[in-house]
């Protein structure tokens, strides 16, 4: 007797044993297999339409924070770099210049400070609070204000004719570019990362592969039942579910051109903006690293030392066909190629002065080469050179931002539009399957 109440089933699993032999029983009538297709249509309109609007929000969201906080990132990340490389090749001209620094130069290297500290401050707001970004910023934080006190120091020394502000000059050279730049570095590094994955969460390749499956099942359901229902009834066309089927068949198309719209959007975005951004932006740093090279050869009067060989280097990798100056621009937009040839052109005459200051310097004419240096010149040179990359480089931002900007424009539409004709299927076929099954009563 206890045995037996124990083999006993639970209720609950008697109930659920119930449903499935009832449910199971439907299809062996016709009302029961009409209510069964019922189901089943409902069942599948109403998930298109809730993984149409996921869909639609997910990669709306992924688009978004590509746009407004992953690029914006990236671009912060580059002013900090190119800001810090500017105010190192900027302190060692102003140096060279004696102990009365030119005022432009000196406004400037205050300009880049500023920069590098307020898109510091801003990136700080963009990167999450634990991770290598964060520690980036931080180091680069406390390293900016140590940076800024050596070259006061070394400026306050030069000023007074002491041989000892080369020294700190170089210090401070030696930790904006051994500790600040290379964390500039990695924090543009983990900004290139970060619209990487924007692109693949804008994507959102897992819902879409979800919602073309069940808007596919869809389609063959309503396919299907309509064939049962000319076998059954020997009516060719049951109007609802026509309406049915064209409305899926909307909703389908509907999905397909926005989802590939956006993608095309995304690919133009990264395969013509961040990506020649970033090329863009190597060719600027790496043309601040040799003006610095040259102005801090001269004020440690070096000769052919370190750094000049690090000048024919970034001379080398410049000059380069295929490399981030010298490519084919033209082909993504004939406006930006002009301007990166002529700032090749202008590299180039800048390696032929820097050649002539270092035949100056090695043959002991010192003043000369210092004069040649920074004078107007090779100034005007070197800043329109710089002027054609910030232009170049404004340029693919604004295609960047464009195309974001697009490929964010029709998800709304499928957030909202998607359930609402998910809706309409599901009366339609409810409509339609329902007027069947009343001929049975």
């Amino acid at each position: 007797m206890t045995t037996a109440l124990a083999a006993r089933p639970a209720p609950g699993t008697q109930r659920n044993a119930g449903v499935l032999r009832r449910v199971g029983g439907l299809r062996h009538t016709s009302p029961g297999r009409l209510q069964l297709l019922i189901a089943l249509l409902v069942g599948l309109g109403l998930l298109s339409g809730l993984l149409a609007g996921v869909t639609g929000s997910s990669a709306r969201a992924g688009t978004d924070d590509l746009g407004d906080r992953a690029q914006p990132l990236l671009v912060e990340s580059e002013a900090i770099y190119a800001a810090l490389a500017d105010a190192d090749t900027t302190a060692a001209q102003a140096f060279l210049a004696g102990g009365l620094e030119p005022v432009a130069l000196t406004r400037r290297y205050d300009a880049d400070l500023e920069r590098a500290t307020t898109a510091l401050t801003s990136a700080a707001r963009r990167t999450p609070a634990d991770g290598r970004a964060a520690e980036a910023v931080r180091t680069l934080s406390a390293g900016v204000a140590q940076y800024s006190a050596l070259v006061a120091t070394a400026r306050a020394n030069n000023r007074q004719g002491l041989p000892v502000g080369v020294s700190y000059l170089s210090e401070a050279s030696r930790l904006n570019r051994d500790t600040l730049q290379p964390q500039a570095r990695e924090l543009f590094r983990g900004a290139q990362n970060e619209v990487e994955d924007g692109y693949s969460a804008a994507g959102a390749a897992g819902w879409m592969a979800l919602l073309l499956l069940s808007l596919l099942a869809l389609l063959i359901a309503l396919v299907l039942t309509q064939r049962y229902l000319s076998r059954r009834t020997n009516r060719t066309f049951n109007v609802p579910l026509l309406a049915a089927t064209a409305l899926t068949l909307v909703f389908t198309i509907g999905t397909i051109a926005i989802l590939a719209v956006q993608q095309a959007h995304l690919d133009r975005a990264a395969g013509q903006g961040s990506g020649p951004m970033a090329s863009i932006s190597e060719s600027r740093l790496l043309t601040l690293q040799a003006r610095g090279d040259e102005a801090l050869t001269l004020a440690a009067r070096a000769g052919s030392g370190p750094y000049e060989e690090d000048f024919a280097t970034v001379q080398a990798r410049l000059t380069q066909s295929g490399g981030p100056m010298v490519n084919q621009y033209g082909a993504l937009d004939s406006q930006l190629g002009r301007t990166m040839d002529r700032a090749a052109k202008q590299f180039r005459q800048y390696a032929t002065i820097h050649k002539d200051v270092r035949a100056l310097d090695d043959n002991g004419e010192y003043d000369k080469a210092v004069a040649l240096a920074i004078g107007p010149e090779t100034s005007k040179v070197f800043d329109e050179l710089r002027s054609d990359l910030d232009a170049a480089l404004e340029n693919r931002k604004a295609f960047f931002t464009a195309e974001i900007e697009s490929a964010g424009s029709g998800l709304g539409l499928l957030t909202v539009l998607g359930p609402l004709l998910a809706l309409g299927v599901c009366a339609f076929a409810y409509a339609g399957l329902r007027a069947r099954l009343e001929e049975y009563r």
